[in-house]
């Protein structure tokens, strides 16, 4: 009597470790995998931007509208030229006739947004800076929930508190380290300006998952380019033009002008790739580890002192990324549209579904965003 009963205990046991190893291999699928590697590659350009950035600072060179500017006018000068070309729907004149003031919303979010995240440190600390920045993505969840019809399940609100719970525990660390730096001249001013500034990145970031997914990456880049050109250059005649007069001009702070710009032109040109893989709050999730990459950098450029908590840190808010990916949103999907057709461009996460079984069907869906 026991041999059977243990065969059956010993098959039970085996099918159970099957299922789990068939569960890992769902869960850390290659595209998950892609999707860390492609997210880190986001926050080292943003590292790159920020150490640019530390140095123009320490040089006394402060124009981040000029800098702004400068990320813009090549996105112009590269992408909204094939705009030009196009025909039909996709080319520029029928946008600007029919779309133009969707983007003019779009790039002024953009903008302003990284404007009044930079003058925020002339007013409060980068703690501060730290932990309200991350205000973009419960914002962004809420407008993707009003407009692009995004469901999320409990074990995504899960992930995204492990990630600030990571940020806590980084922020924890440059508290502990001395690297509370920045002005209290105004807090009440800079907190309120990082606040505004992470509202504009979720209407920015939110735009920018409806046109990479619905329309092009292409179209985006290059509205982006223009519209953004158009209001940086005219906030820079507005209230820089005597800051660009007074930089003194070497190889140096040239080259360092040229670091930041090429760094944000390659972060905006490779984010859209990433947001459409996945979506704009998981981007923003991977993100949240760009200052732990500064923090590497500083230890060696600015002499940072090093805390055990920078690396639990960022082991806490990879895993909170990779809880978020492992289970696909859902969107519910809008009159008029076909299923399937609406399945050929969900939620990447959603392919596991299929490899879990062939009759189960995606959930994803395409959502017009007409809202806007």
């Amino acid at each position: 009597m026991e041999g059977p009963t243990e065969d059956s205990l010993c098959g039970k046991w085996r099918n159970g470790c099957r299922l789990d190893r068939d569960r890992l291999k769902d869960i850390f699928s290659c595209r998950l995998l892609k999707t860390i590697a492609m997210g880190q590659v986001l926050s080292l350009l943003i590292c790159g931007t920020a150490g640019s950035c530390q140095y123009l600072a320490d040089a006394g060179v402060e124009t981040p509208m000029l800098q702004s500017f400068l990320n813009y006018a090549l996105l112009l000068l590269t992408y909204t030229p094939t705009l030009c070309i196009h025909r039909g729907d996709t080319n520029i004149l029928k946008i600007l006739r029919t779309k133009w003031w969707k983007y003019l919303v779009m790039g002024l979010a953009d903008v302003e947004a990284n404007y009044m995240v930079v003058k925020a440190y002339q007013f409060t600390t980068l703690t501060s800076i730290q932990l309200l920045d991350c205000f973009v993505i419960p914002v962004l969840m809420v407008l993707s929930w009003i407009f692009l019809k995004t469901r999320y399940r409990p074990l995504h609100f899960v992930a995204v508190m492990v990630c600030l719970l990571g940020v806590g525990a980084m922020v924890g660390a440059d508290i502990v380290a001395g690297r509370d730096q920045g002005s209290t001249s105004d807090v009440v001013l800079g907190d309120g300006l990082v606040l505004l500034s992470s509202v504009l990145y979720a209407v920015s970031n939110l735009c920018q998952e409806h046109t990479v997914k619905n329309l092009s990456r292409v179209e985006f880049l290059g509205m982006m380019g223009l519209f953004g050109t158009l209001i940086s250059g005219a906030q820079l005649a507005a209230l820089e033009i005597n800051a660009v007069k007074a930089i003194k001009w070497d190889l140096y702070i040239f080259m360092l002008f040229a670091v930041y710009a090429l760094c944000m032109y390659a972060l905006y040109s490779f984010m859209p790739v990433v947001v459409r893989l996945t979506s704009a709050t998981a981007v923003n999730l991977s993100l949240l580890t760009a200052d732990l990459f500064s923090l590497f950098c500083g230890l060696f450029l600015f002499s940072y002192k090093f805390s055990v908590l920078y690396i639990v840190s960022f082991i806490i808010i990879t895993v909170g990324f990779i809880m978020f990916n492992a289970v696909p949103t859902l969107s519910a999907v809008p009159d008029g549209v076909d299923p399937q057709v609406a399945d050929a461009v969900s939620d990447p996460a959603a392919d596991r579904l299929l490899a879990a079984g062939g009759d189960t069907q995606r959930t994803g869906s395409v959502v017009m965003f007409t809202t806007l």
